[in-house]
């Protein structure tokens, strides 16, 4: 029995261990890579193009902007909702 308890711990922690946690991020100042990282089903390619189209547009003055942005779409930008900033007072 405790050899099943320990394989079952070992494994939880194995998945939990890989799972990374969303954080807030600030899609008008943050970087590709940071933007990336803390945004679930937002790789380097989606990233880069919210960069691209802060550049070239200016801010995001709302959280529905960034469905301008090629490649995000209504189902990532709502899993992202409460993880996206657009200021740093918020």
């Amino acid at each position: 029995m405790n050899q099943i308890i320990r394989v079952f711990i070992a494994s939880v922690a194995l998945v939990l261990g890989g799972v990374a946690l969303a954080g807030p991020v600030n899609v008008n100042t943050a970087d590709a890579e940071t933007i990336a990282a803390e945004l679930s089903g937002i790789g380097m390619v989606r990233a880069q193009a919210i960069v691209e189209y802060r550049e070239t547009h200016g801010p995001f003055e709302t959280i529905d902007d960034l469905l301008e942005v090629s490649g995000i779409g209504p189902r990532v930008l709502d899993m992202n909702r409460a993880d996206i900033r657009l200021s740093d007072e918020e």
